[in-house]
């Protein structure tokens, strides 16, 4: 097994977003199997990098040594100068969540440019990883990477009750947001950046149409931007929904998995996803889902364990929802569904071991 690797990663690792918790997970992991994996932090205005970090990356990449494989994470891969990652002698290996390309809210220009580099970029690579299949079958047919140099490495699941590393985060939830409560109605959870890509408004326009139902809710999720946080709390208020609708902010993970187990339904209304943690740890704690079909939404969640409507569709969003909440015996039986698929989710062990093979392989 390959002894050394070194793990380039812009930004703060201990983010809490879907990719910063891959990477930290799958550095720890690969750790975990004795691979001496050094990690090189890089500047954080990736994926619209300053020319300052720029440079400082193109000499840290620079300077590892052309036996050491060297794992890009998706920002490098897809915003850094391909002149730049055409200097570096390590044998690269990239990570891509889902292409930067495909982010919401760009214009024609720089979705353009990221596209362009994107797939200069990737060409450069001797592997690349993905979190799912849909990530591998975009690869292939939009950006001509060789199936051949794909790998899956699907996210590892923590387990519910496993005590897990803690990066720092903002103020706690407080301890009533999820304290025991048999009397209170199904609570509703949704775990997700506050960005509009993971679509909260839409999850609220759809709870909206379901006050005649007894629910509560809580949105979980690290603020992306103050403006985007601003108008969900607007919305909040404008559809009436403040006093069953708490919008928690982010929240660690040891409140996260007790938020988990208090749920009786997990609600994510995306409008895309590259894999999607939080489904994952969805059915580790057999919650039935209610989600989109849209990008590996319907790779990740089993078709017995969830409901999909299709994306930006509140109304579809609240029949699905309105059908798990009204019935018990369906909610059940989904639940038993997510609990035996989560059952047989992979660990970031077994992840680390994926990756080691194609890091034996580069070399």
């Amino acid at each position: 097994m390959v002894s050394r690797a070194v793990f380039a990663v812009p930004g703060d690792l201990r983010t809490v977003t879907g990719g910063y918790v891959y990477e930290r997970s799958l550095l720890e992991a690969l750790r975990g199997l004795g691979i001496d994996v050094a990690h090189v932090p890089l500047g954080a205005s990736f994926p619209e990098p300053s020319p300052a970090h720029v440079a400082e990356a193109a000499t840290a990449l620079a300077a590892v040594d052309d036996d050491v494989p060297l794992i890009l994470d998706g920002f490098l891969v897809g915003a850094m100068p391909t002149t730049a990652l055409a200097a570096v002698s390590a044998p690269m290996v990239g990570i891509v969540h889902h292409p930067l390309a495909h982010e919401e809210g760009l214009d024609a220009q720089r979705r353009g440019h990221l596209f362009r580099t994107e797939r200069d970029n990737l060409r450069l690579l001797r592997a690349v990883l993905v979190p799912s299949p849909h990530t591998a079958r975009m690869l292939i047919s939009e950006y001509d990477v060789p199936a051949e140099r794909i790998t899956v490495v699907r996210p590892g699941t923590v387990r519910p009750g496993t005590v897990r590393p803690e990066p720092a985060l903002p103020r706690p939830l407080s301890a009533s947001a999820v304290g025991p409560d048999p009397s209170a109605p199904p609570l509703v959870l949704a775990v997700g950046i506050q960005h509009p890509r993971k679509g909260h408004d839409v999850l609220l326009r759809a709870l909206a149409q379901l006050t005649d139902v007894p629910w509560r809710a809580i949105i979980a999720g690290t603020p992306h931007d103050p403006d985007h946080v601003a108008r969900l709390h607007e919305l909040t208020g404008q559809l009436g929904l403040v006093h069953r609708v708490r919008l928690a902010g982010a929240v660690s993970s040891a409140e996260r998995d007790e938020l988990y187990r208090q749920a009786d339904v997990f609600a994510l209304a995306t409008r895309y996803e590259g894999y999607g943690l939080v489904f994952d740890e969805a059915l580790a704690h057999g919650l039935p889902i209610v989600s989109c079909r849209t990008g590996a939404v319907p790779d990740t969640v089993p078709p017995d364990a969830g409901l999909l409507a299709p994306p930006d569709d509140p109304d579809a969003f609240a029949a699905a929802l309105r059908a798990l909440l009204v019935d018990p015996e369906l909610r059940a039986r989904l639940a038993a569904s997510a609990a035996r698929a989560g059952a047989g989710l992979p660990t970031w062990r077994d992840a680390a071991r994926v990756t080691a093979r194609v890091l034996d392989a580069v070399l």
